[in-house]
Formats: structure tokens, sequence, C-alpha cells
């Protein structure tokens, strides 16, 4: 008798735990529960995945990202659209994410923590949203730049790059390839108007040494010496700085800049968690964690300004016209093709 009622308690116990556990979400049945999660990162491989970690660790959502070039995942995303991939896009001009929202490959989402963002930061159809922005910036590698040009003044604004001495020793990321690069060439064309905005470019694109793919790529290659003088954002070039290496960064006026935005795929394989996930990314915590890292400009008032960090109040933007810049896409990409062939 006392055996069967021992029995009959442990079963008991077992069973209350059990619903206990249900209950309570143990871990292994709220990993179970939280689903998954694919992104497409314009953004750099480190940024992805501290945040894309930040979530996975806040949600027990299984997240998984593929970093790539702006152009490849725009193109990918437009063409997987009748069975899509990814559940977000993240990072990359404002500009592209309303071309593929035109190409009807994203989902209209309004965040509640969208709330307070300036106007230009958000789309007003909910296609994509805003939170960061970055601008255009000259880095010169200080060692190799003395070595080779001695006490030739380091290039302050977008005209000083046309110094024909530089020949050679310039590198800015190929236009096709890159919206970082397109950016570049739309500044010109539209501070300077269309046919100066070409004479200029004409002039600077025999100085280029290269033009790589990687909008990533310019930083390294001026931090690591191979060149003197290159064309990037200005928080690519600062994080190089704060590694250490021999960079001086200067913001020229009239420089571009873009809203860098998250987007939703429309029809992508989850879309519950694509929504938590852009509710995330504009909280004050991930965006903070972003700034910190990245040193990009916050689009939020609620983030803190890192040191190395450049305030938009810093910048001398040009009104930038980017509906302009789309319309003009192909004709000004087909005509700096024949420029640099």
């Amino acid at each position: 008798m006392n055996r069967l009622r021992c029995v009959s308690c442990m079963i008991l116990v077992l069973v209350c735990t059990s619903v206990l556990l249900s209950a309570a979400g143990g871990p292994e049945t709220s990993a179970a529960d939280a689903g998954s999660l694919r992104v497409y990162a314009v953004i750099t491989q480190d940024d992805a995945e501290m945040l894309t970690d930040m979530f996975r660790e806040q949600t027990g959502v299984d997240v998984s990202f593929i970093r790539a070039t702006t152009g490849e995942l725009v193109n990918r995303v437009i063409a997987e659209q009748n069975n899509p991939q990814a559940d977000i896009l993240l990072g990359g001009a404002s500009l592209l994410h309303t071309s593929i929202a035109r190409a009807g490959a994203l989902e209209s989402y309004r965040s509640p923590n969208a709330e307070g963002l300036p106007a230009f930061g958000v789309d007003p159809d909910g296609y994509w949203t805003g939170f960061y922005v970055t601008s255009l910036g000259i880095g010169v590698n200080e060692d190799r730049f003395r070595r080779l040009f001695g006490d030739t003044p380091i290039p302050e604004s977008w005209d000083d790059l046309l110094d024909p001495r530089f020949d050679g020793e310039i590198v800015m990321t190929d236009p096709l390839a890159s919206s970082t690069a397109y950016l570049f060439l739309q500044t010109q064309l539209q501070r300077l108007g269309w046919e100066a905005g070409w004479d200029y470019l004409e002039t600077l694109a025999p100085l280029v040494g290269q033009f790589p793919t990687s909008g990533g790529a310019p930083p390294q290659l001026i931090g690591s010496g191979e060149f003197a003088i290159g064309v990037a954002f200005v928080h690519a070039l600062s994080r190089y700085r704060r590694q250490g290496f021999p960079l001086t960064v200067r913001t020229p006026a009239q420089t571009g800049g873009e809203v860098g935005a998250i987007s939703i795929v429309r029809g992508g394989p989850n879309p519950e968690n694509a929504r938590r996930f852009v509710d995330f990314i504009l909280s004050v915590e991930a965006q903070q964690a972003f700034v910190d890292q990245s040193l990009v400009t916050p689009l939020s008032d609620r983030v803190v300004l890192p040191e190395a960090a450049v305030g938009i109040q810093e910048i001398d933007l040009i009104d930038y016209d980017s509906e302009l810049a789309g319309q003009q896409r192909s004709e000004t990409l087909e005509r700096w093709q024949q420029i640099v062939d």
C-alpha cells in the first residue's frame, strides 16, 4: 500500500512538473516554437552577425543570414519574388528598397518602433524603414601619402581628387556593383549639374587605380597601405582609423548621403518573425549596439553618438534627389561603363 502511494506521488510530481514547464515555456519548447528567419544582409558581416545574434538570444528564433553586395542581393530579391528564399533585406540605400518595392517584391509594414523617426527616414507606403544614415568621404593613408607626395595637401574636397599627381593612387568601388559608388556618381552629377558632373567623372576615372566590387574594399585597401586615397562611407573609414590604421578621414562639403533601410520580403517563409525582426532593429538597444560597432550616423535621437562617429549636424549633405537618381540609374551606369572601358 505504501509502495502504491509512493508511485502515485511520483506520477503526480512528474505531471505537475510537465505542466509547469509547459506553462513557463521551457527552453526546448520555446526554441522550437520560435521558428526561423532568413536575412539578406547588405551591412557588413560583423554587423549582421552581431544583430542576428542579439535577436536570436532575445527571441530564440533560429536566424541565418547571407552577406553579399547590394547589387547582388537586390537582384536576388527581385528574381526570387515568385519563390522567396529570404524574409528580410537588411541595410542598403532606401532608394534600392524603393526599387524592389516597385517590382512588387516587398511587403508593407509599419513598425510601432518607427515612431519619432524623421519623415525622410520612413517610406510613406511602409515598404522600408530607415535606421541609420551614411555619408561619403575621403580616406587617406597618411604614411603612403607622405611617402609618395611629400608636403602635398591632403585632399579636402571632391575637386581636390582631380590632381593628376594622384594617378593610380585612388581606389573607389565599381558603381555597377555597389550603391556606395553609384551614390558617388550621382553626388557629382547633382552638385555640379549633368554636363559639368560628367566632365568631372571623365577626368577622375583614369586616375582611379582599382574599382573593387564591394563597398567595404576601399577602406581596407587604404588602411593596409595599398592605395593612398580612397572614396568610401565615412563610418567605414572611421572604423579602420579606430583600429589603429594611419587613416585621415575627410567629409567634403556638398557630399552625398543615404538612409540605410530594412524591409520585409513579400511572401517570405517567416512573415511573423520578419515583423518581429524589424521591430527589434528599430529598438533603442539594437540601434545603440549597431552604432557603437559600425560608427554610422543614427536616425534615432535616442541613440548616444559614440566618440568616433559623425553626427548628422557635422555633415554638409547636398539636397540629394533620390527619385532623380533612380530615374537616371540605367543611363548613368551605361555612360560610366563607356568611360571606364
